[in-house]
C-alpha cells in the first residue's frame, strides 16, 4: 500500500475506512451488551444511550477541539452552511444509534439488527449520494455493476439475517440443595 505523498493521497484512506468498519462492526454487539448489563429491562437502553452520548462528547467534541486548538483554528473559519449540514449529520447519526437501541429493546437480536443496518445503509447512501451529486453523464450513464452491487447488498443482508447461526442455549444453573436435603427452586425458575 502506498503512503501519503505530495502527488497523491496513497492508500491511507483505506486504513481509516477499515478502522471504521471494525469499530462499527462491533458497535451493535457492544451497545447491546451495555444495554443488557445495565440490568434494567425498562430503562437499560436509555442508560446505555446516555453513555454513548458521553463517549461521543469525549471523542467527537474534546478530541477535535484539542486538534483544532493545536492548529490555531478552534474558533475561526466556520460557515453557517457547514455547521448546519454537520449538525444535521450528527443528528442523523444519533437518531440511528438510538434506533439500534430501540430495535434491541423490541427484541431484535444484535446480529440481525446490525446485518439489516449494514446492508441497508450503503443502499441508502448510494441513492442519496446520486440525488445530491448526479453523475456527470446523467443517470443513464450509471453502469449496471452499480445496480448489481445494490442488489447484492440487499441480498447479502437478507441472507445473513435469515441464515445466521443461532447462539448456544444458556447453560442451566444447578439446582441448589437446601440444608434439609430437599431441592429448592433454581433462581431461573422463580
Amino acid at each position: 500500500m502506498g503512503s501519503e505523498t505530495a502527488s497523491g493521497p496513497g492508500m491511507t484512506w483505506l486504513y481509516f475506512a477499515l478502522m471504521t468498519v471494525g469499530c462499527w462492526g462491533i458497535y451493535g454487539i457492544l451497545l447491546h451488551k451495555g444495554q443488557v448489563t445495565m440490568e434494567d429491562p425498562v430503562n437499560g437502553r436509555y442508560k446505555a444511550f446516555l453513555f454513548v452520548g458521553i463517549a461521543y462528547f469525549l471523542t467527537a467534541v474534546l478530541a477535535p477541539l484539542v486538534l483544532l486548538m493545536a492548529r490555531g483554528v478552534a474558533f475561526s473559519g466556520y460557515t453557517g452552511s457547514g455547521m448546519w449540514w454537520s449538525l444535521v449529520a450528527g443528528i442523523a447519526g444519533a437518531i440511528g444509534a438510538f434506533g439500534v437501541l430501540l430495535a434491541f429493546g423490541a427484541k431484535g437480536s444484535p446480529s440481525v439488527v446490525m446485518s439489516i443496518i449494514f446492508a441497508g445503509a450503503p443502499i441508502v447512501n448510494a441513492v442519496v449520494a446520486l440525488a445530491l451529486h448526479p453523475p456527470a453523464g446523467g443517470y443513464g450513464s450509471i453502469k449496471p455493476q452499480f445496480f448489481a452491487g445494490i442488489l447484492l447488498a440487499a441480498v447479502g443482508g437478507t441472507l445473513v439475517t435469515l441464515y445466521k447461526p443461532n447462539p448456544a442455549p444458556p447453560k442451566s444453573q444447578p439446582t441448589a440443595v437446601a440444608a434439609n436435603g430437599a431441592d429448592t427452586v433454581s433462581s431461573e425458575n422463580k
